[in-house]
C-alpha cells in the first residue's frame, strides 16, 4: 500500500511539473509571419490536450502531446495586424500579449551583421533618438554552439526603442526600419551573428561532411579563441532551434573568415542556403553582402571571394547587394555605415521579394564583344543606364591574349562601357575593381555600383594588389 502511494505522489508531482512549456521564439511582443501557415510547438505532459485560442479570430485549435511529452500545431495567420493575444492552455495557461502579424526576416552572418551601436556607427546620435518603434521587434540570439542540433534558445522579444536596438544588428535594424516604413507593417527581426565565425560553422555538420571539397575547405580554418570554426556549431545552437518558426526571408553579411579558400565559398554558401530551406521547408529569399574592400595581402583573396559570392546567387531566389563605395578606410575591415547597408538590403527585398517600385539590383556583368581593338561591356539589371562618379572610371584594366594588363581608357556609349588601351591591339580580358581593396566608381544611375568583376578565370596570381 505505501508503495503505491509512494508511485502515486511521484506521478502527481511529474504531472504537476510538466506545464505546457514553449520554445522562446514563441512569447510575448512576437512578430508572426502574416497569411502564413504557421506553426506553433512545445512540450507537455505525454497525452495532454493543448488548446490554442488566437484573438484575431474566435477559434480555438486542439492537439495532443505525443509519448514524448511534445506537441505542435499549425494555424493560418491573417494579413499583417495586432496587437494580438493568445492563448495556450492545458495543465496550464498561457498568456501571450502584445503580439504583432507582419514579416520577419533573419539577420546571420559574422561581425559585420553583428555591428551594433556600441561598435560605433556613422548616423548613431539622430537615429537614438527617433528608434522608438511599435511596429518593430527584436529576438537576439546569444552566441552559443552544440555539437548537435538543438530545439530551444535563451532570448525574447523585445520592442524597438532607444536602448534595445544598441545591441541589435545595425545592418538588421536598418533593413527592418525601412521595410517597416515602406510596407507598413510591423516587422519582427531575428539575430544570429557571431564575429569571425566562417560559413561551416553555420552549415548543417552532414552537409559539410557529405562533400570532399567542402570538408577539406573547412579544415584550412585557423582555430581561435573568440569564435567556433568547426561545421554545425553555430547552425545547431543559433539557427536550428528556430527552424520551424515561420519567416519571410533571410540577410547575410558574412565572408571574411573563409578568405583563406575563396575558391569553395559559392559551393559552400549555396550549400548552406539549401539546408536553411530544407530545414524550414520554405524556399525564402536570401540576400547577401558583398564584403567590402579591405586589404587582405599580396594575394587577392578578397576579390575571390567577391567574385564567388555573386556565383552564389545563381541559386534561385537570391540576391546580393554590393558596398564597395561605402567603405572610407581599406584598413578597416568593418565599415562604419551600416545604414546604407540595410537600406539596400531592403530596397532589394522590396524589389525582388515585394515586387514594389524600387530599382533595387545591382547592374552586373553580362557579356563583352570585340570591336576595332575595343572591348563593349553588357551589364544587366540597368534600369535607365550608367555613370562614372569622377572624370573616368577607376580601377579598370584590359588585357590581349598574354594576359598582361593594362590601366584602361574607357567611356560610356549606349549603356555599354567601352574598354580600350593602345597597347592591347585585340583585347580578350576586362577587370573591373578585381583587387582586395579596389573601390569602384561606375554606377548605375540610381547611383547602385557596378557589382565587380573579371571576364577571365586566369590563375589569382596574375592580379596585382
Amino acid at each position: 500500500m505505501n508503495r503505491i502511494l509512494l508511485l502515486s505522489i511521484i506521478f502527481l508531482q511529474l504531472k504537476a511539473s510538466a506545464n505546457v512549456i514553449l520554445p522562446a521564439v514563441i512569447g510575448s511582443n512576437m512578430v508572426l509571419q502574416q497569411q502564413s501557415s504557421t506553426k506553433f510547438w512545445g512540450w507537455g505532459n505525454p497525452g495532454e490536450k493543448v488548446f490554442i485560442s488566437p484573438s484575431w479570430n474566435a477559434r480555438t485549435d486542439s492537439t495532443i502531446t505525443d509519448g514524448n511529452g511534445k506537441w505542435q500545431l499549425n494555424f493560418d495567420t491573417p494579413i499583417a495586424g495586432g496587437p494580438y493575444t493568445i492563448t495556450i492552455k492545458g495543465d496550464n495557461t498561457i498568456i501571450l500579449d502584445n503580439v504583432l502579424i507582419g514579416e520577419v526576416w533573419v539577420c546571420s552572418g559574422q561581425s559585420n551583421m553583428e555591428f551594433n551601436y556600441n561598435w560605433g556607427l556613422e548616423h548613431q546620435a539622430q537615429d537614438t533618438a527617433t528608434t522608438a518603434n511599435n511596429n518593430i521587434r527584436f529576438f537576439n540570439i546569444p552566441r552559443t554552439t552544440a555539437l548537435y542540433p538543438q530545439e530551444k534558445v535563451r532570448a525574447n522579444w523585445v520592442v524597438c526603442d532607444s536602448n534595445t536596438w544598441k545591441s541589435f544588428s545595425a545592418v538588421g535594424y536598418y533593413f527592418g526600419r525601412h521595410l517597416q516604413k515602406q510596407l507598413n507593417v510591423p516587422i519582427g527581426l531575428i539575430s544570429a551573428c557571431w564575429s569571425g565565425t566562417p560559413a561551416e560553422a553555420w552549415t548543417p555538420t552532414q552537409v559539410i561532411n557529405a562533400d570532399t571539397v567542402l570538408k577539406q575547405a573547412s579544415t584550412k580554418q585557423t582555430t581561435s579563441p573568440w569564435w567556433p570554426i568547426l561545421p554545425g556549431l553555430t547552425y545547431n545552437a543559433m539557427i536550428s532551434p528556430v527552424t520551424p518558426f515561420s519567416i519571410a526571408g533571410a540577410i547575410w553579411y558574412q565572408g571574411e573568415s573563409n578568405t583563406a579558400s575563396p575558391n569553395t565559398y559559392s559551393a559552400l554558401l549555396q550549400s548552406m542556403i539549401t539546408s536553411w530551406r530544407e530545414q524550414w521547408q520554405h524556399n525564402f529569399p536570401f540576400y547577401l553582402v558583398q564584403i567590402a574592400p579591405y586589404k587582405y595581402g599580396n594575394r587577392n583573396v578578397g576579390a575571390l571571394l567577391r567574385e564567388q559570392q555573386l556565383k552564389a546567387t545563381s541559386l534561385q531566389n537570391t540576391g546580393m547587394v554590393v558596398i564597395d563605395d561605402l567603405v572610407k578606410d581599406v584598413n578597416d575591415i568593418h565599415p562604419k555605415n551600416k545604414y546604407d547597408v540595410g537600406i539596400r538590403l531592403a530596397n532589394l527585398a522590396l524589389d525582388a521579394t515585394y515586387h514594389k517600385d524600387v530599382k533595387g539590383r545591382f547592374p552586373v556583368y553580362n557579356s563583352m564583344k570585340v570591336k576595332n581593338g575595343k572591348a563593349y561591356i553588357l551589364f544587366s539589371n540597368l534600369y535607365t543606364g550608367l555613370k562614372v562618379k569622377g572624370k573616368k572610371v577607376n580601377e579598370l584594366f584590359i588585357a590581349g591574349t598574354d594576359g598582361i594588363f593594362y590601366p584602361a581608357e574607357s567611356k560610356l556609349e549606349n549603356d555599354k562601357l567601352v574598354v580600350w588601351n593602345k597597347k592591347v591591339k585585340e583585347p580578350v580580358y576586362v577587370r573591373y575593381a578585381f583587387s582586395n581593396s579596389a573601390i569602384g566608381n561606375l554606377f548605375s544611375k540610381e547611383g547602385l555600383p557596378v557589382v565587380p568583376f573579371r571576364t577571365d578565370n586566369l590563375p589569382v596570381d596574375t592580379a596585382a594588389e
